[in-house]
């Protein structure tokens, strides 16, 4: 018998929650705007097809706020402002709407709609105070208007009353702005009974999460973090509340079974995030299967996925399948995602023409297909086994990166595999129903990891995460200090205590992640454990009234996630936001103060490596006396051919003494460039080169990854040499060198 190769999509739809506990309001709009963009149109789209099946995770606390603003009893600060006269706006809540109602990405939500794209450019070209000194009262009518229009979906643009509003474009009255706040309402009140109805179908599989999203390894346990990080500094109390595991899972159980009408199969543990100790629960719940990531396993089997230069695993025998775990609850089965595959649609795809990102992600399908094909004894040009190919990411964040919110590329995928015979979509329960699980990993051996590098680092070990993790610990035992609250006599206690267990605050806190928002989510970590003291008629501690880290701009940083920017030589924020940050004009040695550049800033993603250069004030690239800028580079703990860099009067000194693999140099006057490659006896070698650069208002560099030697997983080490003639100059950044980890 042969097979197709099967595939599970399972789409994760998560938001923390955004109620204060205190103030019993909304603190962010993500809801609602997610709610109108990405959740519905997901299944609708999905509906088109028949054939295909997918599975979509939607959180209980997602769900429990969307229901909040279908009721109309949930309201955001955002939402409070765009439903005000504009002659009653203060000049508290303009400032407010010149610095918040852009919160979009330009390319996609604001440039598309010429009069959003217009006031932007007033905000961008003149500044915040221009516009709060030169507005007029329409043109906050029209931006708290197109705030809200830009976050409903493509889909929806044909309804008569959306496309008269996005033909109307300017002019909006505070009628408009009520009613498209009905549309809202309207489009988040579908999302549900949709998911249901698809379900009941067969065309999709809802799954669910614990209750509040917390990482349920570390409710038991947060040593846990020294599994995969063994000298990982820890908080100062340890956190052992495991009796809160089952909490949260029947909360969700329950709610499931109220909303869908059956009970859940399958479980998105938080941020993918498993331990033998979490097992027990999940099984005795009723779960059938969990999910979880490529990281978790190799770190299980001890064993790395190597993939080949286009990222293709080795072993792919071992990835594809479903594995069960024997627990004394009862069998579970576990899938494990591909990473890779995964990341290039939430985070590469978007930079791709759609058809062209839809035929890459089907290649990437076909050479799975083959991989495994050729690994047969019986050298069949047919699958002999089942093997299931498990994509799964956050279903809502990417699109807003897409032309359309993903929807072109979405249906040309959609159509391809539709016309596929050798290709099947289905959902994970479908898979494992017919082909039970025939490789067992041993409980005990489970790994306790996530799907950030198989750790918790994201969440733990950093100061600040370490300080909110010790807010929680004290938190936590004054609730147990009052055996009466219980969850039926002090309902208010447990339900902030499950929302402060929340997996997002620990993301947002410390180093490795930031957003324009990190107060605000400092602040309702903070108010969701008050509201635990308030609820037992504690006294409040005054340190829960403090920021738990200060929120100010950072100086020197590594990437934060990929970034996909325009190369036009503009710099746009947007663009390079997530990206690293080295100062160097005047924040170093003396050497730097004559320096013309300013920053450095640098990133990746799966086709390029980008950098981008900021200019001293005044100083205009390419003039001057270093019209050359090198880019020099070697791959850290490969054996290959490196060569002195060939710059002329080059001083002894690291990194400049480094032997290098790569050389790329650029014209700052021409904006022309030269690549070449180490070869034997120190010989460097002219080789073609697609990279693109921009000089403008800064100098802005792709180099694509395929043009390079670098395979998945390699790292490589980048110093930049100014120089006029080939003859050197200077060089950034100090005693230093830019690092760049291959996706």
């Amino acid at each position: 018998m042969t097979y197709p190769l099967y595939v599970a999509f399972i789409w994760h739809q998560h938001q923390p929650l955004y109620k204060s506990r205190v103030a019993g309001q909304y603190r962010l709009p993500w809801v609602r705007l997610h709610g109108t963009k990405d959740y519905l149109d997901l299944v609708l789209l999905l509906e088109r097809y028949p054939k295909l099946h997918q599975t979509v995770n939607l959180v209980p606390s997602l769900i429990l706020q969307i229901e909040d603003y279908v009721a109309g009893q949930a309201f955001d600060p955002y939402l409070s402002v765009a439903l005000l006269p504009t002659e009653q706006l203060t000049r508290e809540q303009k400032e407010f709407i010149v610095g918040h109602f852009f919160d979009a990405n330009h390319h996609t939500l604001i440039d598309p709609h010429p009069r959003y794209a217009e006031l932007y450019g007033q905000r961008q070209d003149r500044g915040e105070a221009w516009c709060l000194e030169n507005w007029n009262l329409q043109d906050y009518s029209d931006l708290l208007a197109w705030h809200n229009l830009a976050w409903i979906d493509p889909l929806f643009w044909d309804d008569p009353e959306i496309e008269q509003w996005l033909k109307q474009g300017r002019n909006f009255t505070i009628g408009d702005r009520q009613r498209i706040y009905s549309k809202q309402r309207e489009i988040l009140s579908r999302i549900i009974p949709q998911h249901r109805a698809m379900q009941e179908t067969g065309q999709l599989e809802v799954t669910t999460s614990p209750y509040t999203h917390p990482i349920l390894p570390l409710l038991a346990d947060t040593n846990a973090g020294r599994v995969a990080i063994p000298n990982m500094k820890l908080p100062e109390q340890r956190f052992q509340w495991a009796e809160d595991i089952p909490r949260h899972l029947q909360k969700s159980w329950d709610m499931y079974l109220d909303r869908f009408g059956q009970a859940p199969r399958g479980l998105w543990p938080s941020e993918q995030s498993v331990s033998p100790e979490i097992l027990p629960h999940v099984a005795k719940q009723g779960f059938n299967w969990l999910c979880s990531d490529e990281a978790v396993l190799g770190w299980t089997l001890k064993h790395f996925f190597h993939r080949d230069g286009l990222g293709n695993v080795h072993e792919p025998e071992l990835l594809y399948r479903p594995y069960r775990l024997e627990t004394p609850n009862g069998d579970l089965a576990i899938v494990f995602r591909d990473h890779r595959l995964s990341d290039l649609i939430g985070f590469t795809y978007s930079a791709m023409e759609p058809k062209r990102a839809a035929a890459d992600l089907v290649g990437h399908l076909e050479a799975i297909a083959r991989s495994l094909k050729k690994r047969q004894s019986s050298g069949s040009t047919a699958l002999e086994q089942p093997w299931l190919v498990t994509i799964a990411l956050d279903g809502e964040n990417c699109w807003e990166f897409y032309q359309q919110d993903g929807k072109p590329f979405l249906e040309a995928f959609y159509q391809t595999l539709s016309n596929d015979q050798d290709i099947k979509l289905v959902t994970v329960s479908e898979f494992v129903e017919k082909f039970p699980p025939t490789e067992t990993i041993p409980a005990a051996q489970l790994h306790s990891g996530s799907w950030v590098d198989g750790s918790f680092t994201t969440w733990i070990g950093d100061p600040a995460k370490n300080r909110a993790w010790d807010l929680l610990t004290e938190a936590r035992q004054v609730l147990a200090n009052h055996p009466e609250a219980t969850e039926e006599s002090n309902p208010a206690a447990w339900e902030a205590l499950y929302a402060a267990e929340g997996s997002d605050w620990f993301w947002w806190f410390g180093e490795g992640h930031s957003s324009n928002q990190d107060a605000i989510f400092d602040q309702l970590f903070r108010e969701h454990l008050c509201a635990i003291y308030q609820a037992l008629n504690e006294p409040v501690p005054s340190h829960l009234y403090r920021p738990i880290e200060v929120h100010e701009a950072k100086g020197d940083h590594r990437p934060q996630g990929f970034i996909h920017p325009v190369i036009d030589g503009r710099g746009d924020e947007q663009d390079w936001d997530k990206a690293g940050r080295i100062e160097v004009g005047g924040a170093r040695g003396t050497m730097h103060r004559s320096s013309p550049m300013q920053r450095l800033w640098y990133g990746v993603d799966h086709l390029n490596f980008y950098l981008r250069l900021d200019f001293q004030a005044g100083m205009q690239a390419g003039i001057g006396r270093s019209p050359e800028l090198n880019l020099l580079w070697f791959y850290t703990n490969q054996t290959m051919h490196n060569s002195p860099a060939p710059i002329a009067d080059l001083p002894d000194e690291a990194p400049l003494n480094y032997l290098f693999h790569d050389h790329l140099s650029i014209n700052l006057a021409t904006e022309s460039i030269w690549f070449q490659q180490a070869g034997e006896h120190y010989q460097w070698h002219p080789r073609p080169s697609r990279a693109q650069v921009r000089i403008d208002k800064c100098l802005e560099l792709a180099v694509p990854w395929a043009d390079l030697p670098a395979k998945p997983d390699w790292s490589l080490r980048v110093v930049l040499v100014l120089s006029d003639g080939g003859r050197y100059h200077s060089y950034v950044p100090e005693e230093a060198l830019i690092p760049f980890d291959v996706p």
